[in-house]
């Protein structure tokens, strides 16, 4: 298993890259960053919050060796061929690193404030399967034709990138999001605790049979909220009873190590910490080198 680091986009530039240096120093294996223009939630909204991929190739820029991706790209903010032209040009900064990580679009305040077409859930859907062909098109083919929404004709995306640039689709739909994966993802992402990623990989497992493909072939990962120490374990649940929608995990280094070893024995590729609950800079780097000394031993491969 591999874990990574999921950096807030609210915080400070020097804290975001002070945070992402000390991780990949210290034996992370990747930086993710949310792309959003806003806090989620009703009523006025001033929070500050970066654009994910300005982020993204300032951290390949600068911080060497780790995976870099947003977790993941709202499909309705921007066309794909425009997306898939930066991410190649920070695949090329990074020398290979990035993972293009996607989803269908959902957060209704950002779209009503910075007049963005949300559509229903099947347009949403519809639009974003052309996208996913219009992407893995301009990656891996010398022109791409896609018809629809997008109008993609004879395009072409010079320079590749550098590396394999793997399309990552955060997703949690067992039906049609599940067969899109299946059809056109190399990695697959959810938020999770080890009992909701087992039942929800299921409907994964049932769609790559479906096609045909290897499970071995399809890279999962997913993440929790994380309070680490001894009164963790009763955050996270408080958490998860108050029904937001987020996973959470806590506790001690030994009862941290129980919970991972779930995710582990299902099949977990890569385990995403996110900063969000570590607290403020220096804490958080303390509770990151807590459980990269405590937990992540047992199941570095």
């Amino acid at each position: 298993m591999i874990f990574s680091v999921w950096l807030s986009a609210a915080k400070p530039w020097d804290e975001v890259l002070d945070l992402g240096r000390h991780a990949e120093a210290t034996g992370w294996d990747g930086l993710w960053v949310a792309d959003h223009f806003m806090r989620n939630g009703d009523g006025r909204n001033d929070d500050p919050m970066h654009e994910a991929f300005a982020l993204l190739a300032g951290l390949a820029a600068v911080v060497p060796r780790v995976r870099l991706g947003p977790l993941v790209a709202g499909n309705t903010y921007r066309h794909p061929a425009v997306l898939m032209k930066a991410a190649t040009t920070i695949d090329h900064i990074s020398g290979g690193r990035m993972v293009l990580g996607m989803g269908a679009g959902w957060q209704v305040n950002e779209h009503e404030a910075y007049g963005i077409a949300l559509g229903g859930v099947r347009e949403r859907l519809e639009w974003f399967e052309q996208a996913c062909r219009i992407l893995t098109g301009l990656r891996d083919d010398d022109r791409t034709t896609v018809p629809g929404r997008y109008g993609v004709v004879d395009a072409p995306l010079q320079p590749k990138p550098v590396g394999p640039m793997p399309l990552l689709i955060g997703a949690s739909g067992q039906k049609v999001m599940a067969r899109i994966v299946a059809t056109y993802a190399q990695e697959w992402n959810t938020w999770s605790t080890p009992a909701q990623w087992r039942e929800k990989r299921r409907g994964y497992d049932r769609a790559l049979d479906e096609a045909g493909r290897d499970p071995a072939t399809l890279h999962t990962s997913t993440q929790a909220l994380v309070f680490p120490g001894a009164d963790g374990a009763a955050k996270a649940e408080k958490v998860l009873a108050g029904g937001a929608g987020r996973a959470a995990i806590g506790g001690t280094g030994a009862q941290l190590v129980d919970t991972v070893g779930q995710w582990a024995e299902a099949g977990l590729d890569e385990l995403i910490i996110p900063d969000f609950t570590l607290g403020p800079p220096e804490r958080a780097r303390d509770a990151l080198d807590q459980l990269m000394a405590e937990v992540v031993p047992h199941f570095r491969t």
